[in-house]
């Protein structure tokens, strides 16, 4: 094992006497090709190639001497430093950070960052990286080849974001460029690059934060889910509600545990087809999902845009009549589905989301949607559920919920 581990940050600044002299009693270098061309590497020291980390980890583990990694800005800010310190390769490791690469775009913007999300995009995540420039007004993505600015806005499609994209920051080739997300490409990317993705609004009223990574103004935002829709007027005194769904399948008690079935988090897409008034889409998009809302009524979705923007959370909403209007819709990782028949469900279900939620009115109705869902590959679950609203003033019934839940989860495919 080698007796020392020392990992340099570098942001292209000069190296601070610590890393200097770490770097000039190494045996071992590794890096990227950039890393491995300072003139402070020893012209006697092995040199090591970063590509898989695993691989040059197990190479660092098996030296007899003295190791330095080099990386880009901050090693411990997902970087190598966790791949180093995994206990299959049991190194140790002593840390010398410099400005990470989010630090110092969001400094070439001027702006502040203790609000924005921060993501990796390789090929791997890219899908549910985009998925959270959908959700969230201010968001970093740490690009990779084959995963970047071009690829960004692709996936974004109609989602109109301003991007600043940080190219080779720190070095004489650094390039910082301002555009809009339908412009993004036309431009050819040099990596590594740093992208900040800036658009749809943002969360509640504004004020210092306290909590990184989450928009101010939390405190404002109403406490719970499956609420009444009186519940999403916080910062509209006097502004007409937002109606509450008719009939049976717009019971809030009934959103509540299709939101629990489906379980929407960061970096998913959420699909709420046939979404009325939207609140299953808003609660959706609270817990972090990114969420498409798809209805034929235009007062509707015209309700649905205004709560959104009242809440401050992202909801693409599609004005349309399905199964058509969901052909050219991003992929999805969870469906609710509030209404459009058979054809609907089963061109959902032909998607082959994660989960499915959708409800019926009698048990005939509920078993034939079981059966498309079952024909499509998923395991389904029905739940009669029953709910009765009292009046607590003389406790006499005002409302009664009698609907079959159906929560449908994807099957693994056979090997």
């Amino acid at each position: 094992m080698a007796d020392r581990v020392t990992v340099i940050g570098w942001d292209g600044s000069p190296l601070d006497p610590p890393a200097r002299t770490a770097l000039q009693a190494a045996t071992l270098v590794a890096g990227a090709p950039r890393h491995l061309d300072l003139p402070e590497v020893p012209a006697h020291a092995e040199r090591v190639q970063l590509g898989s980390l695993s691989l040059a980890a197990r190479r660092i583990a098996a030296h007899r001497g003295t190791a330095v990694v080099l990386a880009d800005g901050d090693p411990g800010f997902f970087g190598v430093v966790r791949t180093l310190r995994d206990p299959e390769h049991g190194l140790e490791v002593e840390v010398v950070p410099a400005v990470s690469a989010v630090s110092a775009g969001f400094a070439r913007a001027g702006m502040p960052w203790d609000d924005a999300r921060i993501v990796v995009a390789n090929r791997r995540t890219l899908r549910r990286a985009v998925n959270v420039c959908r959700a969230h007004p201010k968001v970093a993505v740490l690009t990779s080849p084959g995963a970047g600015p071009t690829e960004i806005a692709l996936l974004l499609g109609p989602v109109h974001r301003t991007f600043v994209v940080c190219e080779s920051l720190g070095t004489d080739r650094e390039r910082v460029s301002v555009l809009t997300s339908d412009t993004v490409t036309q431009h050819r990317w040099t990596d590594p690059n740093l992208v900040i993705v800036i658009g749809g609004g943002s969360r509640g009223p504004g004020g210092s934060s306290w909590l990184a990574g989450l928009d101010p103004g939390g405190s404002e935002q109403p406490r719970g889910f499956g609420l009444a829709a009186t519940e999403y007027h916080p910062y509209a005194p006097g502004a007409d509600p937002v109606p509450e769904a008719g009939g049976p399948g717009g019971s809030r008690r009934l959103r509540a545990l299709q939101l629990a079935a489906l379980g929407p988090v960061m970096g998913d897409l959420t699909w709420d087809v046939g979404s009325g008034n939207g609140l299953a889409a808003i609660e959706a998009a609270r817990l972090g999902s990114a969420v498409i809302a798809v209805d034929r009524d235009a007062q509707a979705c015209a309700a649905t845009e205004a709560a959104a923007r009242r809440l401050g959370v992202q909801v693409h909403v599609v004005h349309g009549v399905a199964p058509q209007a969901l052909e050219d819709l991003p992929e999805p990782d969870v469906i609710r589905v509030g209404g459009g028949g058979a054809r609907t469900l089963a061109a959902c279900a032909d998607r082959r989301a994660q989960r499915i939620v959708t409800h019926a009115m009698t048990r005939d109705q509920a078993e034939a949607a079981g059966r498309v869902l079952i024909a499509a590959g998923y395991d389904v679950e029905c739940t009669l559920v029953q709910s009765v609203e009292l009046s607590t003033a003389d406790w006499s019934e005002r409302g009664r919920v009698v609907v079959f839940l159906l929560v449908a989860r994807r099957l693994p495919a056979p090997r």
